[in-house]
């Protein structure tokens, strides 16, 4: 089947445009609702329970999960699974998050007069605020669209945008409310490279002992670039004389090749009087991602790791992050 390029191309534009334009809209409707939503969240004691039929279902779950790996103990719970026994999921702790575009779903009020009962708060995202549904909640947004980007005006498409896109807002928020930090995040994140990235700590990716390239202040430039050349990091530490572990300055390659368009004499140059003593290093015990964070922002590729007690213990550099999967 042929169809004109154009016109596909056209039509895709118009589908973007339209779900854009519907969740900017949606800055006007955050407010006192919004806050109360966000507020009934960090309140509850039990678990913030998402249920929607259809569409609004398949959305109703990605939020429940962003809520779960976000510090908001969440499920999905299928409404009308929820009229053959599973109702007893639902705790009087708990806090019900109901999503339904008409506000009008059959399988979401045959139930709503038993969670009545329960009396627990109920907060609802719907497209029709004199709906059922919105008037039976304590605490109701409307997330009612323009126009669906479906050209027929019938497929759910702006209208599940917009509950996607409110639901992320209220879950983000809550999240910066709770203080939850990276570390949080990676309890619930251990698998795949995602965990891996966000539980991985330094040192368990330096290099370590002999590894780490390291000479003596006192010695010259031609002994650092041996130490450079044989450790291939990039850069090596200097010391104090008399401790291998007291850090006094770093040379890395980027100080050589200026230090050679100075036409420095790197058999006579005490690597004590160009090396680098305003340094960056990172702690043993930070995560690696954060030693990608100051490599990127500082422009660098290795870094000196030290201890609690600011003393040598590793080198790192980028290819070691790369190895180990974090970058």
């Amino acid at each position: 089947m042929l169809v004109d390029k154009q016109k596909i191309i056209a039509q895709g534009l118009s589908v973007l445009e339209i779900e854009a334009k519907t969740i900017s809209e949606l800055t006007h409707k955050i407010g006192d609702t919004f806050y109360e939503i966000c507020q009934a969240f960090l309140q509850c004691e039990g678990r913030v329970v998402l249920t929607g039929m259809g569409k609004s279902g398949h959305i109703g779950k990605k939020i429940a999960a962003t809520l779960a790996s976000t510090g908001t103990p969440s499920f999905f719970l299928h409404p009308a699974e929820a009229s053959h026994g599973d109702l007893g999921m639902l705790t009087a702790k708990d806090v019900l998050f109901l999503l339904s575009n008409s506000g009008e779903t059959t399988e979401i009020l045959t139930i709503l007069p038993l969670i009545k009962r329960l009396g627990i708060p109920i907060c609802a995202l719907t497209g029709a605020p004199h709906s059922t549904l919105a008037q039976a909640s304590d605490h109701h947004l409307d997330i009612s669209v323009r126009k669906e980007a479906c050209p027929l005006g019938l497929a759910p498409t702006a209208s599940t945008t917009a509950m996607l896109a409110m639901g992320d807002a209220i879950a983000l928020a809550v999240l910066e409310a709770r203080g939850f930090t990276v570390e949080d995040f990676a309890k619930s994140h251990p698998g795949g490279k995602l965990g891996r990235r966000l539980l991985l700590k330094i040192e368990e990716v330096m290099q370590t002992d002999a590894a780490i390239p390291r000479v003596t202040e006192e010695v010259l430039l031609l002994d650092a670039l041996v130490e450079m050349s044989e450790k291939r990091l990039g850069f090596t530490t200097i010391v104090a004389k008399d401790d291998p572990h007291s850090i006094v300055g770093i040379f890395t390659d980027g100080d050589l090749r200026r230090a050679l368009s100075q036409n420095i004499d790197v058999h006579q140059t005490p690597i004590n009087t160009i090396m680098i003593r305003n340094f960056t290093s990172i702690a043993q015990n930070r995560l690696a991602t954060e030693a990608v964070a100051i490599m990127e922002k500082l422009k660098i590729l290795a870094l000196p790791v030290i201890n609690t007690e600011g003393k040598l213990v590793g080198a790192l550099n980028m290819h070691d992050l790369f190895k180990a999967g974090v970058v």
